[in-house]
């Protein structure tokens, strides 16, 4: 694995990813905060495509906890069964809808450690939600993220806890609002897991991995 990257050549990836889009976005739909929290729940072990047509029906009947709780667990399950381990995400659904309307007026809370405590979120899905509905800049690291930073000297570590910790200290404040969907849509369609697209690389030139493409 190469080495951790210097300041210079970490704020050149990333505004080189800035001219290439300066406002990135995510892959899932959504219309509030609470359908963006259902639908990066659901998308756990699933394709943000695939969740993205289960929820076009459900956000349209439930898009507050309160909808959600009516709706009751048998309605989501009909919404949400095409989407793998859809009998556990939903009673996810169900407990956590219910949590924010008794603890939280019905809204999603804006802190790390409480969005964590709700079933089925983890810290990925909490830091996901700071950052695209609250405009934190959170570092949501998955497998995409985790890859791409290690694999060419972004963020050096061994979990993504180590990882997103990394990506704080090293990614220059004014990228760190976007570096979270640039970096995982780099990972997704460019540095691929199995065959990297290293031609086709916008960071080709700055980047150490040894094993590109040609």
């Amino acid at each position: 694995m190469p080495d951790q990257l210097d300041y210079a050549t970490i704020r050149e990836i990333f505004r080189r990813f800035h001219a290439a889009d300066p406002e990135p976005v995510g892959e899932l739909d959504y219309v509030n905060a609470f359908t963006l929290l259902v639908a990066v729940a659901l998308s756990a072990q699933a394709t943000d495509k695939g969740v993205n047509r289960a929820t076009a029906g459900l956000f349209a009947v439930a898009d507050t906890p309160e909808k959600m709780l009516a709706l009751g667990e048998a309605g989501l399950i009909g919404h949400i069964k095409t989407i793998g381990l859809f009998n556990s995400k939903a009673r996810h659904v169900m407990k956590l809808s219910q949590i924010l309307v008794d603890d939280y007026g019905g809204e999603v809370p804006s802190s790390r450690a409480a969005l964590a405590s709700l079933p089925g979120v983890g810290r990925k899905t909490a830091n996901v939600v700071l950052n695209t509905w609250f405009r934190l800049p959170a570092m949501a690291v998955d497998t995409h993220i985790f890859r791409v930073s290690n694999r060419v000297g972004l963020a050096r570590g061994k979990d993504v806890v180590a990882v997103e910790r990394a990506l704080e200290d090293n990614v220059p404040a004014d990228y760190q609002l976007h570096a979270h969907h640039w970096l995982i849509l780099h990972g997704r369609y460019t540095c691929k897991a199995r065959r990297p697209a290293c031609p086709a690389c916008l960071i080709r030139d700055l980047c150490p991995f040894e094993e590109k493409t040609v």
